[in-house]
């Protein structure tokens, strides 16, 4: 059996995608990490910054 190239951390592929497109994975981790901690102010009672309402 050989040993796989997946089998080590260095993915060729996923790097180029994140240098073309940014990383993709990061961002939503980061912005599930802002809505949890929103959600988490909420259910404590934490008044936090109310979203701008369009005048319109």
């Amino acid at each position: 059996m050989t040993p796989s190239s997946t089998g080590s951390n260095h993915l060729p592929v996923y790097e180029s995608l994140v240098r073309e497109r940014g990383d993709v994975v990061a961002e939503a981790r980061e912005v599930a990490e802002q809505a949890q901690h929103q959600a988490a102010q909420a259910l404590n009672g934490q008044v936090g910054a109310q979203p701008e309402l369009d005048p319109q």
